[in-house]
């Protein structure tokens, strides 16, 4: 049984004056170890004081994203055994506050996604049933509909880095959701929202966030596709 070491990011805001890395040996107990399950190791067996968020465990919930060996990943997807024999180093979300060692503050993070109104604005009465969508007009939302908000495109993206009031790829990539869907009736609103210095214009095109979405989403093409919206609906009106 391989032993691994762990160097793992520690930070209480309250008690300490600077972060730091502690450093953990763990074995590799079981084929296909997780980061995840190497974290809940460490946090039962040798240092109980240990704070990091998770939950479903199953690439779902996204509340385990952290900064793992140089990338943005979910620790419940990533197995130890490929990332080399070097060792693990694990770090929390960048661009947001560190509130205990792998847990960051997500409160703006969400802010932002709630300031684009995540849900359908039909505009008009809602109809006895439900709203009729082709299957044509459901596949235009497709590319953006697993996004779980784990962040780790906020996190790698630059402009976050120096512009708090980014909105950040995951709220553009929500905006643009419903700016796609057939049944929402409200794009001047979307594009109002989104259409201003720190919004849509303030990607740089790096695609920084499409590299590490562990969906494989694309939220630099989203935002260009609200950039196409924009300049359409300024030049044509429509």
């Amino acid at each position: 049984m391989a032993d691994i070491t762990f160097k793992v990011f520690r930070f209480d805001p309250g008690t300490d004056s600077a972060p730091r890395f502690d450093t953990f040996v763990a074995p590799l107990f079981k084929k296909g170890l997780t980061v995840l399950e190497a974290l809940f190791y460490i946090q039962e067996k040798l240092d109980g004081s240990l704070a990091f968020r998770a939950s479903c465990r199953e690439g779902v919930c996204g509340s385990c994203a952290m900064h793992i060996n140089g990338k943005y990943r979910l620790a419940c997807e990533t197995q130890v055994s490929e990332l080399g024999s070097d060792g693990v180093i694990v770090q929390p979300l960048g661009h947001l506050k560190v509130l205990r060692d792998l847990v960051v503050d997500m409160e703006p993070f969400f802010a932002k996604y709630k300031y684009i109104k995540p849900y359908l604005m039909p505009g008009s009465p809602s109809p006895e049933r439900e709203w009729p969508q082709t299957v044509g007009e459901h596949a235009k939302v497709m590319p953006s509909i697993d996004c779980i908000l784990c962040a780790c495109c906020h996190a790698s993206c630059t402009v976050t880095a120096t512009d708090p009031d980014y909105l950040g790829p995951a709220a553009l990539l929500w905006a643009d959701r419903f700016a796609r869907d057939s049944r929402d009736n409200s794009l001047d609103e979307r594009l109002r929202l989104v259409d201003q210095l720190h919004g849509i214009w303030r990607c740089h095109t790096i695609f920084s966030c499409q590299e590490v979405c562990p969906k494989d989403l694309d939220p630099t093409g989203c935002i260009a596709d609200l950039k196409r919206k924009a300049m359409k609906r300024k030049l044509f009106g429509h």
